[in-house]
């Protein structure tokens, strides 16, 4: 690991952040270290977990702490500890659980979940949901920025198509597939560029954004 002063200090504990092998072993060390242990200890509890991330699915508050207190064992006992910024309970508010609660929303894989109006059958109600979470978005918009459209006017539309356009559609094959609306400011970011694009190859589209848009 570098120091601020440029010196290197040896690590003897972790994986190297970054390191392609670092994955892989965090995996297999929290498979053991929790899933199986959950198995035996709380079966009942349905999880998901990816990677470091973990959502333990409980009935009540007092079930909730029990068992966080629990893992907070657990993890101790693997010299492991649970970051105190991002382990918290969170109550899954929707028109069926209405109590007050000031957190009551999480973000998890590139999603924030919290509660949503839904459109079913019978009008407007409020779920518990994803959509693409904020931090999401500005990396997508950040992504938009650096390749620097309007400075490839000597591409083609259907160049620009084939350069971006696998990386736009992953984006919206995973983050659409719950309200795409949240999507509508990467929407907005990637015309407003394609439009400089198109004001910078055109003449005729110099000085008119709209019309480039």
């Amino acid at each position: 690991m570098k120091l601020p002063d440029g010196s290197l200090e040896e690590r003897n504990q972790g994986t190297p952040q970054g390191g392609v092998i670092s994955p892989l072993l965090a995996n297999l060390f929290l498979h053991y270290a929790f899933d199986r242990w959950m198995q035996k200890n709380y079966p009942e509890v349905h999880f998901e977990r990816y990677a470091d991330d973990v959502i333990c699915h409980l009935k009540s508050d007092v079930e909730a702490e029990e068992v966080k207190v629990a893992i907070e064992g657990r993890f101790a006992e693997c010299g492991l500890k649970l970051n105190p910024r991002k382990t918290q309970i969170v109550y899954c508010k929707d028109d069926k659980r209405s109590n007050d609660n000031p957190r009551h929303k999480f973000d998890f894989l590139g999603f924030t979940f919290r509660p949503r109006k839904i459109k079913g059958k019978n009008g407007l109600f409020i779920g518990f949901n994803p959509a693409v979470s904020n931090k999401s978005k500005r990396k997508m918009n950040r992504q938009i920025r650096s390749w620097k459209l309007h400075l490839r006017s000597n591409w083609s539309l259907e160049g620009l198509a084939i350069a971006c356009n696998p990386v736009i559609r992953g984006w919206f094959n995973n983050f659409g597939s719950y309200y795409n609306s949240a999507l509508d400011d990467v929407v907005q970011q990637l015309d407003l560029r394609l439009g400089k694009w198109a004001e910078w190859k055109y003449k005729r589209f110099r000085g008119h954004s709209g019309r480039a848009i």
